[in-house]
């Protein structure tokens, strides 16, 4: 495993759509695991795969209950509505009043393309990070949906 280096705000990757993954393979999951290592080292709670470079819809999550792997990830539905305080790994520093979900329930595949489906439950911060990290995927970021951005003294 290997942190990576973390994309920040004007590079190009952060812009792009991700294309699907169709190989499952070792290089996959190297990609994975460098991942996970990568968020850990950067105190974050999700990473997608544009975040280190990688066109691929890949995305990996741990909000304190053990690592989510997403492959392919595709949000099925969605409800609720909560605006609160949201950060990136690619904008250090900065964070905005963001509205999201406050259930989401997700399809995606494991590491070996196994289709599977998860929600986030009651969990608001992981209704939260499915949808910012999908955002990833599709060449959106947090700024771009912000209500607004927030100061310092703002932060919850």
């Amino acid at each position: 495993m290997a942190i990576r280096e973390i994309r920040k705000y004007g590079d190009s990757a952060l812009s792009k759509v991700c294309r699907p993954v169709e190989k499952f393979d070792a290089k996959l999951w190297e990609l994975l695991d460098d991942m996970a290592e990568t968020m850990y080292a950067a105190n974050g709670v999700g990473l997608a795969a544009p975040q280190v470079g990688i066109l691929r819809r890949v995305v990996v999550i741990d909000v304190g209950d053990g690592i989510i792997e997403l492959i392919n990830p595709k949000i099925l539905h969605t409800s609720g509505s909560e605006a609160a305080s949201e950060g990136c790994l690619s904008f250090p520093g900065e964070y905005g009043l963001v509205e999201r979900p406050t259930y989401v329930e997700v399809e995606a595949q494991d590491r070996n393309g196994k289709h599977f489906t998860i929600n986030s439950g009651e969990d608001h911060l992981l209704a939260r990070a499915f949808c910012h990290e999908t955002d990833h995927l599709d060449g959106k970021v947090f700024k771009s949906v912000a209500i607004r951005m927030l100061e310092e003294e703002e932060l919850e």
